[in-house]
């Protein structure tokens, strides 16, 4: 797929396939909750007219390449398009009447097959992220599907209503149904992670962190979905990224008077876990010298108390 043959796609198409619905529709513009932050109110308009978006939160606005690439966070086009591709793969190219009754995604989807982690490129793809296999497999699993005559696979980790969050090199999304998923260990302590990667991280950084309770949002819009679990623990530990996204649903939680410990400022030089264990630090943080990560990064892990 090249950029004109992207730009042809329908932008509502577009997020429809990984999950993201219109809250209203007024006229050619669609309106949605800012998939870049938790809100209340939607921000986030697409003009089905032009095929264009606009995040009045943001300022910013573009055209499918720019969604994707603000999406999948990355300055590559190639990669952006390779998600396009993988995400609509026989699209619409034509203005859609779009419904708010439209059948969800897994009724395109086929031949699902969910089976052990175990294909070298997730394989490969976990490495570069350094977290261990054994961790990897007691989580996740390995789904191959077809969609539209394609096929494709990915690294599952399933969600609390039977859906799965899915995640390869060039795409990240979801088997609906979306949900949250949830870890309850019985303890007065639960972490909060915004996707299942950080939760993986910490684990990986301090396996004893298992034995504590943890809600992954799987999407920053799935907050308010997370609030009755997390209201039942004295203490709400939330690794959330440092984002515009993160910090917004930070405020949401202290608005709502929970007893929520800010830990994104313990890895405030990287966006999120992850990339703290990669040693990734964000662009603003990046020294021109070579400088040892361990030596570098604080001890998020080791101060953390139940």
């Amino acid at each position: 797929m090249n950029s004109e043959q992207a730009k042809q796609i329908r932008i509502e198409e577009y997020l429809y396939r990984i999950g993201i619905m219109p809250v209203k529709e007024r006229g050619c513009n669609l309106w949605y909750k800012s998939p870049f932050r938790n809100e209340d109110k939607p921000s986030f308009k697409v003009n089905r007219d032009i095929n264009q978006w606009r995040d009045f939160g943001s300022g910013e606005k573009g055209n499918i390449i720019d969604l994707a690439m603000k999406l999948h966070q990355t300055n590559s086009v190639s990669d952006a398009l390779r998600a396009i591709e993988q995400t609509v793969p026989n699209p619409q190219t034509h203005q859609s009447s779009f419904s708010f009754r439209q059948q969800e995604i897994s009724d395109e989807i086929s031949d699902v097959k969910i089976k052990p982690l175990n294909h070298p490129a997730l394989i490969e793809m976990l490495k570069n992220r350094k977290i261990p296999m054994e961790l990897a497999r007691k989580y996740c699993k390995e789904v191959h599907y077809s969609l539209n005559g394609k096929s494709y696979f990915a690294v599952a980790f399933p969600n609390d209503k039977g859906g799965f969050e899915t995640l390869n090199s060039y795409f990240k999304g979801c088997l609906p149904p979306k949900e949250i998923t949830t870890f309850d260990r019985q303890i007065q302590t639960v972490h909060l992670y915004e996707g299942f990667m950080d939760y993986l991280s910490l684990l990986t950084m301090q396996a004893r962190q298992a034995d504590v309770s943890a809600v992954v949002l799987n999407s920053v819009s799935n907050l308010e979905k997370a609030v009755p679990f997390l209201s039942k623990h004295e203490k709400i530990n939330a690794f959330l990224d440092n984002d515009e996204a993160g910090k917004q649903a930070l405020e949401k939680l202290q608005k709502l008077n929970l007893p929520v410990v800010d830990i994104s400022k313990r890895y405030a030089e990287f966006k999120d876990v992850n990339d703290y264990l990669c040693g990734k630090k964000l662009p603003q943080f990046q020294k021109k010298q070579t400088i040892e990560v361990e030596k570098s990064m604080p001890k998020i892990g080791t101060r953390i108390k139940r």
